[in-house]
Parts: structure tokens; C-alpha cells; sequence
């Protein structure tokens, strides 16, 4: 829009449509700092202003939120791009809202680390093969060379000697920081 008037139309639509676009952006956003809110919504409006032919638009609002729509899927995935993220990141995060969370966790880790600790190597490795892997007892005794009823025993013993050494409260940390 190049004309002094299509420029002022384009500045009243942003006194009057900023708020509503800001929110608009902020729904369609996430958790995402006001600035960059602010800043999507001013590249709405300089699109707008790039756009030369402003006056066959038939309804300025629902194009303006078009607009907005392509610009935060457009930062989405130039955000996505940008920071790829790795599981292993992930580990070291703590609970926005409970830091207490993150070191019921850790003790949580520990105490199930000493724990497998006092089983038999045969004893880790099918309670390993079955939680971690998803195998069941005929696949983990065709892993490990072993008989299918061995298994059940070695699985058997080991769940239970893990069910007596493990903390109960610990173990609920566990379960209530995944949920």
C-alpha cells in the first residue's frame, strides 16, 4: 500500500485490531514471551503494509487474521528449525512449578539404581530386557540363552526383591512427576 491514505487505514486497523491480534498470536503461541508476541504481531501489520492492493479486501479483519495464522505457523516452524531439541536435554529440566519434584526424582533414581544394585546379573538383566525393552519372557529367554521357566524365575525373584528393598514414598515421586 503505497497511498497516504491506504497507510492511515493500516495504522487505524492496528490501534484497533493490535490487542485482539496479540491474543489471537498469544492462543495460537503457547507459552511465549510478550515480546515475541509483539513482535508477530508488528509483522502482520508490515505485511499488510506490503501488500499493495489493501482496497479489494473485503473483510480487512478476517484477512488481518489470516495474516496472523500464516505468520505464527511460519514461527513455528522457523522455531523448530532453529532449536532443534534433543531427549537428552530434556534430563536436566526441572518442574516449573515444583523444583521439590526434581529431587524427589533424583532420590527417586538413586534408590531404584541401589536397589538393582543387590539383584543377580540374570535377575537385572530380565527385569532390563522386560521394562526398558518391552520384551516379553520368551523373548527375553531367547536373548539370554536361558529356559523360559529360568526366566520367570529370575523375573519373578528379582520383582520381588525390588518390591522389598524399594521405598514406597520415593517410588510415588515417581509416579506423580510423570503424570
Amino acid at each position: 500500500m503505497t497511498s497516504a491514505a491506504a497507510k492511515r487505514r493500516i495504522a487505524d486497523w492496528f490501534r484497533e485490531w493490535r490487542t485482539p491480534v496479540r491474543r489471537f498470536l498469544l492462543s495460537k503461541s503457547g507459552r511465549m514471551p510478550a515480546a515475541d508476541v509483539d513482535d508477530m504481531a508488528q509483522e502482520v501489520f508490515l505485511r499488510l503494509m506490503r501488500y499493495d492492493r489493501g482496497e479489494v479486501v473485503e473483510h480487512p479483519q478476517a484477512y488481518l487474521f489470516k495474516v496472523a495464522a500464516n505468520v505464527a505457523a511460519e514461527w513455528s516452524i522457523r522455531a523448530r528449525h532453529s532449536r532443534p531439541h534433543e531427549s537428552k536435554w530434556l534430563d536436566g529440566l526441572t518442574h516449573e512449578d515444583r523444583p521439590e519434584l526434581s529431587v524427589l526424582l533424583a532420590q527417586s533414581q538413586e534408590e531404584v539404581e541401589r536397589a538393582l544394585k543387590t539383584l543377580s546379573p540374570q535377575q537385572q538383566a530380565a527385569l532390563r530386557l522386560y521394562f526398558a525393552e518391552g520384551l516379553g519372557h520368551a523373548a527375553i529367554a531367547a536373548e539370554l540363552g536361558e529356559s523360559l521357566r529360568s526366566v520367570r524365575r529370575h523375573f519373578t525373584k528379582g520383582y520381588e526383591k525390588l518390591r522389598h528393598e524399594l521405598d514406597p514414598e520415593l517410588l510415588g515421586a515417581i509416579t506423580h512427576g510423570r503424570e
